[in-house]
């Protein structure tokens, strides 16, 4: 067995019946290398002698490794997998040699509390109470995790999630909303019309960025007032009433031919307008802006003129009542606003 670098990474080769193999061990590091190397030998002598072996090979079970083949393996889009792969960045080097089927339920909680006292202790932060501070990052590092354990477990490396039953941490939502003057100044900050027509079409539907700009003309039916949102998030069809000024802005969009796009880049498909929405911000004297909070705007507005939080969940195209609790604190002012509409009027009968 011989183990050599290749740049800075480990590499191993060895003969076997004259037959020469060389693997990547995928590490910097000279011990880590040895000991998949004699993995690798392992697996090689099993497979050329058909002998069989109930667990996997110690290589497989490699933490760094099993995480890059999880990834591999998930059919979910580049965004979702960015995520993971940020939240990667902080548990990686944790776990990163680790045996899979060594790490504890213990070993999470330690990290979840490590990590706790790392975000509490950024400058950002510091002074701060704790129920003031969001932990999102460090829940999606735990459900990350928690997704990749049963990736094993699936594939029969181990037997049980230990990341099962680790609550998460305060995660404060961001409920971003505008007023109406302050909605009026975005969409005339927009710098094109192409852009204009985004924000409004955003703020009207509620709809997600990506559904905006997947939508085709096919799924705008003017005639009976509805768009169908297909092939959602969620993974199931909606469908959203066109109002009077969503008929309006709609019916101002021209149609390219050969373009079977709604909103489209002079008959090509959009990818995104985050630029041209941060200059709109810009104008409008808007800070701390993206383009998921127009959702959020549609949805305070609908909440505050009294629709209920189911329908608001329906147009949202949320799966579950959880989501759409997030706006239960706007009710009570609808509430209010109901009983001032009837009992703060001037009975001029009595």
């Amino acid at each position: 067995m011989n183990i050599y670098k290749r740049g800075a990474i480990y590499w191993c080769k060895f003969r076997l019946d004259n037959k020469l193999y060389q693997y990547s061990c995928k590490t910097q590091d000279r011990t880590t290398a040895q000991e998949i190397a004699a993995a690798i030998y392992a697996d090689t002598i099993r497979d050329r002698f058909n002998i069989p072996v109930k667990n996997k090979a110690t290589i497989d079970n490699i933490f760094n490794k099993t995480f890059d083949e999880y990834v591999k393996s998930q059919n979910v889009s580049q965004k979702t997998k960015d995520i993971r792969l940020v939240a990667a960045n902080h548990f990686l080097p944790v776990f990163n040699n680790s045996d899979i089927k060594n790490i504890s339920a213990a070993d999470l909680e330690k990290y979840q509390l490590i990590r706790k006292l790392e975000v509490l202790s950024m400058p950002k932060n510091t002074g701060k109470r704790e129920q003031d501070i969001s932990f999102r990052l460090v829940n999606i590092e735990i459900a990350t995790l928690y997704n990749l354990f049963n990736y094993c477990i699936k594939k029969g490396y181990i037997d049980k999630n230990p990341a099962a039953g680790i609550k998460k941490l305060n995660e404060l939502s961001r409920l971003k909303t505008l007023s109406d003057s302050d909605i009026n100044k975005l969409i005339a900050g927009a710098t094109n019309k192409l852009t204009r027509d985004l924000i409004t079409f955003l703020i009207y539907t509620g709809c997600r960025k990506g559904e905006a700009l997947n939508l085709k003309w096919d799924d705008v039916d003017l005639q009976n007032d509805v768009i169908a949102i297909k092939g959602t998030k969620t993974k199931y069809d909606r469908y959203i009433p066109i109002s009077k000024p969503l008929k309006e802005l709609l019916s101002g969009i021209n149609k390219i031919d050969g373009c079977e796009f709604l909103f489209s880049d002079n008959g090509h498909k959009l990818g995104d307008f985050k630029r041209s929405f941060h200059t709109a911000c810009r104008n409008a004297g808007l800070k701390d802006m993206r383009i998921h909070d127009l959702r959020h705007v549609f949805a305070s507005k609908m909440v505050k003129g009294g629709t209920s939080l189911f329908i608001t969940g329906e147009l949202l195209g949320h799966r579950t009542t959880q989501m759409t609790k997030r706006y239960s604190h706007l009710v009570p002012e609808t509430l209010k606003k109901a009983v001032d509409d009837i009992w703060g009027k001037d009975d001029n009968n009595g």
